[in-house]
């Protein structure tokens, strides 16, 4: 081996390489999931908060139900600013910190986990496999959990679908959609995230939800549009696994009791 690449596997691998195998976290969310009921998955966006109102939030989440609280955004924060709210969420709460990547300097060693995902219906491939390809030796370096996501972005699709270029889903049909989530699983990802974009008018239609259980085995996570306890509900009855929530508990008055609210709904057994 040349010495050069010698001493860069060296930096970035562990003295005893494992196979990827499933991790701890995506293990607990499948415990919660084989149970029947549905994942709350508390969003932070680290550009809107400063490290300390971060953690506070974080902390009502924790404190309201939520299973894993996320990092993320799609013009997030990086760097000092992201590892101090990470460090400071992890002092506040004892579920699991993931993270939410809008690009590669969304990752902190803070973190226990991240979507390691590809935005499959990019027309730009840097959001496919590029991006992946630059972040891949920091995910080893700091040993995070990389759970293989695929990213699936829908009309309207808000600032995700425009910065990352995506030739947008269509609501109306449920061929387009499915095809690309049967893809992603004969890829070797294990999760999609059907995505509306944060501020999105609804999140996924039902129907798609439903279409996308029926053909494959993914943990299916919806994230965007999602704005009360009973829409919530309502897609893990359709077979949704995992639901984003965050502006509608970071904009509330009371987000403590928010939370516990949309966690009684996403909890509920094959949401009934």
């Amino acid at each position: 081996m040349d010495r050069k690449v010698g001493r860069y596997v060296r930096k970035i691998m562990p003295a005893k390489s494992k196979k990827i195998r499933t991790g701890k976290v995506e293990k607990y969310i499948n415990s919660i999931t084989s149970s029947g009921k549905g994942v709350f998955m508390g969003l932070i966006d680290p550009e809107k908060h400063t490290p300390a109102k971060g953690a506070k939030l974080a902390k009502m989440m924790y404190e309201g139900g939520a299973d894993i609280i996320m990092l993320g955004g799609s013009i997030g924060a990086q760097g000092h600013a992201l590892d101090d709210m990470a460090r400071r969420i992890k002092e506040s709460v004892s579920i699991p910190l993931h993270i939410f990547p809008g690009n590669i300097g969304n990752i902190t060693k803070h973190a226990d986990s991240t979507y390691f995902m590809s935005l499959l219906n990019s027309k730009n491939p840097y959001w496919i496999s590029g991006a992946q390809a630059l972040g891949a030796p920091m995910v080893k370096k700091y040993r995070i959990e990389a759970i293989p996501t695929a990213y699936l972005v829908f009309e309207p699709g808000q600032t995700v679908g425009y910065v990352g270029e995506a030739k947008l889903l269509p609501r109306e049909k449920a061929d387009v959609p499915v095809a690309y989530a049967m893809a992603a699983q004969y890829m070797g990802m294990r999760f999609a995230i059907l995505e509306s974009g944060s501020g999105a008018p609804e999140p996924v239609p039902l129907e798609i939800v439903g279409a996308i259980r029926k053909t494959t085995d993914l943990n299916i996570v919806i994230a965007g549009g999602v704005k009360t306890p009973d829409h919530a509900r309502a897609l893990i009855k359709a077979g949704a696994n995992c639901i984003h929530i965050g502006t509608k508990i970071e904009d509330e008055k009371n987000p403590l009791e928010q939370a516990k609210k949309f966690a009684r709904a996403i909890h509920m057994k094959n949401g009934k």
